[in-house]
């Protein structure tokens, strides 16, 4: 398991933070720690525990995945950082939406990997879609 330095946890969560547009305050609030501690978890001289990444993550409407892996308690799992990051920072969707999406995508991951499917790059096998033909 690759540890990821505290000053790398606290820029990620300071990004993500920004992305939010949310200020300091009202993280620590969200995440129910104080200001003074918050900001020393982004500076980079603290290091939180599993359960207050938790919180944070919840706080920046993010997976605590996404912080477990920043923090180096999990192992990144290729790609999947960059879709949940990319789901939790889009401004369009509305949180029910953000969370319908990572549910939808974490049982697919299931579901393939249960079942043996391919993962990343490699292609798996679709259905050929017809293609429809214009009435003229």
């Amino acid at each position: 398991m690759a540890k990821i330095e505290v000053s790398g946890l606290g820029g990620f969560i300071r990004d993500q933070r920004d992305q939010a547009q949310m200020s300091l305050r009202q993280l620590a609030k969200a995440a129910e720690v104080s200001n003074p501690y918050l900001s020393q978890v982004e500076r980079g001289l603290r290091k939180p525990s599993a359960e207050i990444l938790g919180r944070i993550a919840q706080g920046l409407r993010i997976s605590a995945e996404s912080l477990y892996v920043q923090a180096g308690i999990l192992d990144e799992r290729e790609g999947d950082e960059a879709v949940t990051t990319a789901i939790a920072a889009d401004p369009t969707l509305t949180e029910r939406q953000r969370t319908t999406l990572l549910q939808i995508y974490a049982a697919f991951q299931a579901e393939n990997s249960s079942a043996g499917k391919p993962h990343n790059n490699e292609q798996a096998e679709e259905p050929a879609v017809p293609e429809s033909k214009d009435a003229s």
